[in-house]
């Protein structure tokens, strides 16, 4: 997919007919619709400088009576493999486990960084279409691509920076140890565009929780970045790593609100009374959890989690590549998706399960406050053919523009 939009504005200009959430209608107590009205936006620097009255009749853009939601941010995403952009590949049958990818990768890879910068391009392109932004993504650090992924993702990015911005993990997918990778980890650790330190499976890729970890939360610490590891691993490996991880952010509160598990698929296994347990020792130790949603037959605890105060991020991860034949790119899908999974079927429900699309920035509060936008905020919004969110999130509406820190982009 090209990029969709054309720059229609930038710098210091006025949005008019915007419509903004302004609060609940209740019927019993009950809240049975959103209220809206439309209003001029003021954008300036990259900011949202004023909302006022809305004055249908001045020189200003038109948003055309649109809904105005904050721009969505995809939490976990490889944008550096996919097969996006070339002829369709549904998931073999023959790879079955992460050790098998490794191999796969090993031969693939060479021939893949060759295009890699145009379809991390065309991948990214797809997300913008559907609203997105922003995103942490993974890149592969391993003997294979050596810097090679994260040399080429940064061209796409740079490529693309007035209309997207991303985070970036240096992510050794091929084992630090199963691989020789330790010594490219701490060479990606030095650099000031990577954000986090990344991980995979310690005890089944590399056979040791505690060395991995151990030189994980080092190097994160020498270099004060973030943690963000991979844990597929269910049951006793699985609940051991998150809990050393959890004694390690603890020990270290540096650490703490930067440390993240990603998938986690241990906690989708286990009792009510062990779910609580482990919510309130995440909480405690300010680890959150970036799950894709949903993920073969696996029920992530999500609504626990978030009782007790866990941030958890949501993400496409991977998106129609050689991992996983589905990932359509669409955040909005994705609150969609936890909506039905979970139940929230109600206005209020689906109003607030927005929040896994924009993380956790709402328009109105659980009691019908407004509370975004306001001025100093972020000029990052998308323009959705939609009511309020909770049609939004139910309809998984089209966008119709996105504005990335103040440029704003409408479809073509």
């Amino acid at each position: 997919m090209q990029f969709p939009y054309q720059l229609t504005a930038k710098g210091k200009y006025t949005l008019k007919n915007v419509r903004l959430e302004t609060g609940f209608e209740y019927e019993d107590g009950e809240v049975i619709r959103t209220r809206t009205e439309l209003f001029s936006i003021e954008i300036e620097e990259g900011k949202i400088k004023a909302v006022k009255v809305n004055d249908p009749a001045s020189d200003a853009v038109d948003a055309k009576g649109f809904l105005m939601l904050p721009a969505f941010r995809d939490m976990h995403i490889h944008l550096d493999k996919t097969w996006y952009g070339l002829p369709w590949q549904a998931l073999s049958p023959k790879r079955r486990t992460v050790k098998d990818m490794i191999a796969y990768e090993q031969e693939i890879i060479p021939e893949l960084l060759k295009t890699s910068v145009e379809r991390a391009e065309q991948l990214i392109s797809l997300l913008q279409h559907y609203g997105t932004h922003f995103v942490r993504t993974h890149f592969n650090i391993d003997p294979t691509s050596g810097l090679q992924s994260l040399e080429n993702l940064e061209q796409a990015l740079e490529h693309k920076k007035e209309s997207f911005k991303a985070e970036l993990v240096a992510f050794p997918q091929h084992g630090l140890y199963y691989t020789d990778t330790v010594p490219l980890m701490k060479e990606a650790a030095q650099l000031k565009s990577v954000g986090f330190i990344g991980g995979l499976d310690p005890l089944s890729i590399d056979g040791n929780i505690e060395k991995v970890l151990d030189f994980t939360v080092q190097l994160a610490l020498d270099h004060d970045k973030g943690i963000d590891i991979h844990l597929h691993e269910a049951g006793e490996s699985g609940m051991k790593t998150i809990n050393y991880l959890i004694d390690k952010t603890i020990e270290n509160p540096k650490l703490q609100g930067k440390t993240f598990v990603s998938h986690a698929f241990a906690l989708g296994h286990l009792s009510p009374k062990e779910t609580e347990r482990i919510a309130e020792r995440l909480a405690e130790g300010k680890v959150g959890i970036a799950s894709s949603v949903p993920f073969r037959g696996t029920v992530m605890p999500i609504p626990v989690l978030r009782k007790y105060g866990v941030n958890v991020l949501i993400g496409n991860d991977n998106v129609q590549d050689y991992w996983s034949t589905f990932g359509s790119g669409n955040m909005l899908q994705k609150a969609n998706l936890i909506a039905e999974l979970y139940g929230y079927e109600t206005e209020l429900e689906l109003s607030g399960t927005l929040q896994y699309a924009t993380q956790s920035i709402l328009p109105l509060d659980e009691k019908g406050k407004q509370q975004w936008p306001k001025p100093g905020d972020d000029a990052s919004i998308v323009l959705v053919d939609a009511s309020c969110s909770a049609e939004a999130v139910s309809r998984i509406s089209k966008i119709e523009a996105l504005m990335n820190d103040g440029h704003l982009f409408r479809r073509n």
